[in-house]
């Protein structure tokens, strides 16, 4: 490297001598020779200006930062990073190497939140990085950023997380065939495993981490390695291993100004003493890690860095507001080009508009229309001539065998009953209370007919408030029509209808019609044909009925019929019919 260094100083090629000087100040770095890379960064930046390469001058600022930030030296290094980003967004069409090093200066100002243990503000930095890094499919940087999110989830106490993630790095870090990549995701899987007692799984993968950092003699990750093996042996009672390996932790630490190795290595070694009962020894540790501790995470130095990310968003602020200005222009010409369009775009817009209206109205009226005759169909079924004949021949038997009780009681029963299906023409729909009164007067008639011998019961969950409880007009009486009709005319004797109402459901009433009649089958044979044809119509009616009603509810309703037996025998039929209960606007809400 110093070769081509020299070559390229020859050769005055100001780019070869930056590139070369970064390449060394990496290696310098990689070998803990801190104050030697920085000379070497900050040489390569001057080269880089001396031939106004844009380029070479963000990569030396932040080779600089990186640096300083693996030397826990908070200010200079947020600075550096800071001075590449500005210059990099100032860009206008950034190339590879310029977007790459966003996401380099994004993630080390994430790093430098992890040593201010500012966790969150950290994970949105290397979110931030790994989507560039992501878009550009750059697998060294993708390991870089997997790794630090999962040190910043442990850091958080979320160790299935941080380890995910140490996982997923150490796959980018095998494609690419990292060594050092390796070690450093071994250390902190073995770091992980640590934490969850798991100390079977932790020794190999510490070991094989410090073999890889001896191997590339990086006296960073052979001073963390050092570190967890000891924090191993101290978690084992391998009291005086533990003692050797953390002391030598703590003395390359100090030897290469790592602070944050320096305290953590005092820090167990404290734990250690106390283990070993010298207490003394353990305090004078554990205050030399607080203090260390204290001077990386002054408040000052927190501020600072609150101050400069302020500044920086600032910063990014007025470029893109910059950047728009230049647009504002361009943006005004297109509005003017696009005027006569925009105004021919709205007229077609009110044609497309005002007919969509009248399509919408149109089907509206069909709609009403449909709904309108439904209701004149459903009039027709109730209101025909048959029922009130035969309903009013039987009151006339009443009164040609005077009786006068029951011909006025029947009579007034009718009345009531024609009133309340009048009224029901004039309305879409009625409380469940109403219907169930105009059901009863309806049997009530009919059961003349029958001589009484219908045992017609209704029975209704306490929990339903039938006065609130909406349902179409007059919609249950083609179902008693069809279980009288149907099922009991052709019976002898015990004649038996239960209308039972439940609510087993928020959305739905459900409605059973239950009779002991004879059973479809049976009637099919026996029944006349033409009444047969009238009641089908009746109840296609009220399908139509209820599908409309169901359009403003949540749910459609729901009919079914069961053939019930007894001993393999038909013993009725039994009609189920689910109304929805929940309208649309209250879902919404």
């Amino acid at each position: 490297m110093k070769r081509l260094l020299n070559v390229s100083k020859d050769i005055a090629s100001f780019e070869s001598s930056s590139y070369a000087l970064n390449a060394l100040g990496v290696i310098q770095r990689n070998t803990s020779k801190y104050n030697q890379a920085i000379a070497s960064h900050k040489e390569a930046e001057a080269y880089a200006d001396k031939v106004e390469s844009t380029e070479f001058k963000i990569i030396s600022l932040n080779m600089i930062g990186v640096v300083y930030r693996r030397m826990d030296m908070v200010k200079p290094a947020l600075d550096y990073h800071t001075e590449a980003l500005k210059i990099a967004y100032s860009v206008v069409h950034p190339s590879r190497t310029i977007t790459e090093n966003i996401a380099v200066s994004q993630n080390s100002i994430g790093n430098i939140y992890l040593v201010l243990k500012q966790y969150d503000l950290a994970i949105n930095q290397f979110n931030k990085s790994l989507k560039i890094e992501k878009s550009i499919d750059n697998k060294l940087g993708l390991a870089i950023n997997y790794h630090n999110i999962g040190y910043a989830e442990e850091a958080k106490g979320n160790l299935s997380s941080a380890l995910s993630n140490f996982q997923q790095s150490l796959d980018y870090n095998n494609i690419i065939n990292s060594e050092i990549g390796r070690a450093i995701c071994f250390n902190s899987i073995g770091g992980i495993y640590l934490k969850q007692h798991n100390y079977k799984e932790a020794g190999p993968i510490i070991k094989e981490a410090l073999s890889k950092a001896l191997d590339i003699d990086d006296q960073y990750y052979i001073s963390a390695s050092y570190l967890n093996l000891g924090q191993l042996e101290i978690e084992t009672n391998q009291l005086i291993s533990a003692e050797k390996h953390l002391k030598k932790a703590l003395n390359i630490a100090n030897s290469y100004n790592l602070k944050s190795t320096v305290a953590e290595s005092s820090k167990l070694l404290s734990k250690l003493n106390q283990k070993n009962n010298d207490f003394k020894t353990a305090l004078k540790y554990y205050q030399e890690a607080v203090e260390i501790e204290n001077t990386i995470l002054t408040e000052q130095n927190l501020q600072y860095v609150n101050d400069i990310a302020v500044e920086y968003e600032n910063e990014n602020k007025n470029n893109q507001i910059k950047a728009l200005a230049l647009e504002n222009e361009s943006v005004r010409l297109r509005l003017e080009r696009n005027k006569q369009i925009l105004l021919y775009t709205s007229l077609l817009l009110v044609i497309i508009g005002i007919a969509l209206f009248i399509i919408q109205r149109t089907k509206a009226l069909k709609r009403d229309k449909h709904i309108l005759t439904l209701e004149q169909d459903m009039l027709r079924s109730q209101m025909n001539p048959h029922f009130i004949f035969n309903s009013l021949n039987s009151i006339k038997l009443y009164i040609i065998n005077n009786d006068k009780t029951n011909a006025v009681y029947y009579l007034n029963k009718f009345s009531k009953l024609i009133r309340k299906i009048l009224m029901a023409s004039k309305e879409k729909e009625t409380s469940l209370n109403d219907e169930l009164e105009t059901m009863k007067l309806y049997m009530n008639i009919e059961n003349i007919r029958f001589s009484n011998e219908i045992d017609f019961t209704i029975m209704v969950d306490p929990s339903i408030n039938t006065e609130i409880t909406k349902l179409p007009s007059l919609v249950l009486q083609p179902f008693l029509e069809n279980s009288l009709w149907h099922g009991l005319s052709s019976k002898s004797n015990n004649k038996k209808i239960i209308l039972n109402v439940r609510k087993n459901s928020p959305n739905f009433i459900t409605v059973e019609i239950i009779d002991n009649g004879i059973g479809r089958i049976a009637s099919k044979k026996i029944n006349d044909r033409n009444r047969l044809e009238r009641n089908s119509v009746g109840i296609d009616i009220t399908k139509a009925r209820l599908a409309n009603f169901s359009e403003a509810f949540q749910n459609s309703y729901t009919l079914d019929i069961e053939d019930l037996y007894e001993n393999e025998k038909p013993s009725g039929t039994k009609i189920i019919l689910k109304i929805p209960t929940k309208l649309k606007t209250q879902f919404i809400n």
